[in-house]
Parts: C-alpha cells; sequence; structure tokens
C-alpha cells in the first residue's frame, strides 16, 4: 500500500496553530495592536519549552542506566543535546528583542485585561528547572511558587521534584569516574595512588595537588585554603551542595586534563551545564530589566513584586554553581602534576 501524500500545513497543524491567537483586547472591543505579538511570543516560548523538555528527558534517560560509557555514543548523544538547548536558550533570550518593540504605553492597551494571568504561570518551565535539579527548597519565593498553579499543574511538578534529577545523576555518574575507582590495577600509577596518609582524607594526587594550588594563591585569596577542605574533602560542611567531594574532584580532574581524549567529552558536558545556567541568567536578568522598562516598580499581572522578584530569583536559581566554582581551583597548566605513563594510555594518548 502506497504511503498517503503528506501536505506542509497538515503535517504542520497550521490550521489549529494559527488560529490559537485570541486577544483579550478584541474581547472587549478595544482591539491593541501589539497584543498578538504579546501571544504569539508567549506561545512559542512554550513550544520552546516542549522541545527543551524533550532533549532532557532524552538525556535523563541515558544518564539513569546503569553504567554509561564515557567513551561512547551515549555520552555523544547527551552532549550533543545539552548543546541543542544551550542554543535554544540563546534563542529564547533574543527573543526578547522582539518583545521589546512593544513600547510601555503599547503594553498599557491590554496589560489589565490579562490579570491574573502571568508568566509565572509556566508549568513547563518550572518542570524544566526540576529535571534539572532546582528543587523547591532551593527556591526563592516558596509561597508564592506553585500559589497561581491549577492543581493538576502543581501534582505535576511535585512528582518530578520527586524524580532523580540530572544534577543528582551528574553526581552519581562523577563519583565513579574511572581515575579515582578503588581498583588494585590503579595503585602503582604514581601519584595517583589511593593511599591516604593519617592526617588527610585525600588520595595522594589530590594532597600534592592542594599543596601546588596553596602555594600559587595570593596574599588576598589564603582564605581559599580552607574552602579548598570544605569542597573537596569535607562531607558535612553543607547540607545543601549537590555534589559530593569525590563528584567535585572528578569534575576537577575532567577541567584539568581536558586535552586527553577521554576527557574531551566529559569536559564538553560539565561545559554546556555552565552554559545552561549562563544562558538562564541572562535570560533572567534580560526579562528582569524588560518589565522595569515596562511597568517600573508595579507588581506584576499575577501578583508578584514585579522587579525585585525576579532580581531575588536571578541571584538564587543557579543550578549548576558548583561546578562554576570549581574554577577558583585551577591552576597554570605548566604546574599540572605529571601523569605516568599508565594513566596516559588509559585516558587514550598512548597507545
Amino acid at each position: 500500500m502506497a504511503p498517503s501524500e503528506v501536505h506542509y500545513g497538515d503535517y504542520l497543524q497550521l490550521d489549529k496553530i494559527l488560529h490559537t491567537q485570541f486577544p483579550e483586547s478584541v474581547k472587549h472591543n478595544s482591539p491593541s495592536h501589539d497584543e498578538t505579538l504579546f501571544i504569539i511570543i508567549h506561545q512559542t516560548y512554550e513550544l520552546w519549552f516542549k522541545q527543551i523538555l524533550h532533549e532532557v528527558n532524552s538525556v535523563l534517560e541515558i544518564m539513569q542506566k546503569p553504567s554509561v560509557n564515557d567513551n561512547s555514543p551515549e555520552l555523544q548523544t547527551i552532549v550533543h543535546r545539552l548543546s541543542r538547548v544551550v542554543t535554544i536558550l540563546k534563542v529564547l533570550v533574543h527573543q526578547i528583542d522582539i518583545m521589546e518593540t512593544m513600547t510601555p504605553m503599547d503594553f498599557l492597551d491590554f496589560r489589565d485585561m490579562l490579570r491574573p494571568a502571568s508568566g509565572f504561570q509556566s508549568w513547563q518551565f518550572k518542570i524544566i528547572e526540576a529535571k534539572l535539579g532546582l528543587k523547591f527548597a532551593n527556591r526563592h519565593g516558596q509561597d508564592y511558587y506553585t500559589s497561581q498553579l491549577r492543581q493538576e499543574q502543581i501534582d505535576l511538578i511535585k512528582k518530578v521534584e520527586q524524580e532523580k534529577s540530572f544534577i543528582e545523576l551528574l553526581n552519581a555518574w562523577l563519583e565513579r569516574m574511572p581515575f579515582f575507582a578503588q581498583d588494585d590495577n590503579w595503585k602503582n600509577f604514581n601519584s595517583f595512588a589511593i593511599t591516604k596518609n593519617e592526617k588527610s582524607g585525600l588520595p595522594v594526587f589530590w594532597q600534592e595537588y592542594k599543596q601546588i594550588y596553596i602555594n600559587g594563591l595570593a596574599d588576598g585569596e589564603k582564605d581559599n585554603r580552607q574552602y579548598f577542605d570544605l569542597i573537596f574533602e569535607d562531607n558535612d560542611s553543607d547540607p545543601d551542595r549537590r555534589l559530593s567531594p569525590e563528584a567535585c574532584r572528578a569534575a576537577l580532574f575532567i577541567m584539568l586534563y581536558r586535552g586527553y581524549p577521554i576527557l574531551q567529552l566529559p569536559f564538553q558536558l560539565l561545559n554546556n551545564l555552565l552554559e545552561i545556567d549562563e544562558q538562564l541568567s541572562t535570560w533572567r536578568y534580560r526579562h528582569m530589566n524588560m518589565v522595569h522598562r515596562m511597568i517600573g516598580t508595579r507588581i506584576g499581572t499575577g501578583g508578584s513584586s514585579g522587579k525585585d522578584y525576579l532580581r531575588s530569583a536571578l541571584d538564587k536559581h543557579y543550578i549548576f554553581k558548583e561546578i562554576a566554582q570549581l574554577t577558583s581551583f585551577l591552576i597554570e597548566r605548566k604546574k599540572l602534576p605529571q601523569l605516568s605513563h599508565e594513566m596516559e594510555k588509559r585516558l587514550g594518548f598512548v597507545q
């Protein structure tokens, strides 16, 4: 049986999509030209949110497997799809440029007709944040977080927050990176011996690295000595931390030795996560400034404090900040400990 012909409009369901803009100003017999732009921009955001969820869900599915091969198409797929998320987020930031072609007076033509509708009611965006790792306990404005949503949307978000988030799966993946495995085959790899002395719980390599790092600190950076222990050794320093000391050491090692073939994809993965946080932060910042430009100090249509709420969320809602802070502990390439021949071979540099 021959396949039926596919028509462009039918495939894209254009009859539905192009007839889903119903301006409130028209319903009130006071048509506002710019309300159509306002609707289409936000509908486009939600479509892109759907695509981001599609990508993130596929990545979570791979990360939830008992074992992810660090030198396999699976890891390449994760990196590729996270890169796509980054690119989509960049598009979302640039869409604000289009929104800002609307002036404050244009917005006032229909703004009061929208109450209490608000972008804060975007349950898809909240799910994206939760799936990546932003949980309720770390949110700004917890009392307001789900107050404007319908019960079915609240139930869906709460269900997602009970599942393993990406950052939790990332922590487990980093903790079992092979160069820190408790494996007898690694005990003879020079400074990568897992032997620990009586004064420190750190493996020998990290004891040596810590000393090189401390020796390179400027006078005004001496407090970083204690931060090193808190991040890379102390499990009890911060109950809110999402990456364990073992995971932080693995992530730092990836950053330091990313030139080795087997570490290139892991480094790209970590870099994509920093890009995601950066683009989300940029989007919040642009959104905050746009709101200030449009409504000044007035409250949002959904009842939030407007610009003040957005500023506080911008400061608090970093998901991968523990990865970002690792750059404070990098050292110059020329000071990096020389890896053993066996380690270089394991990392793919020597045949």
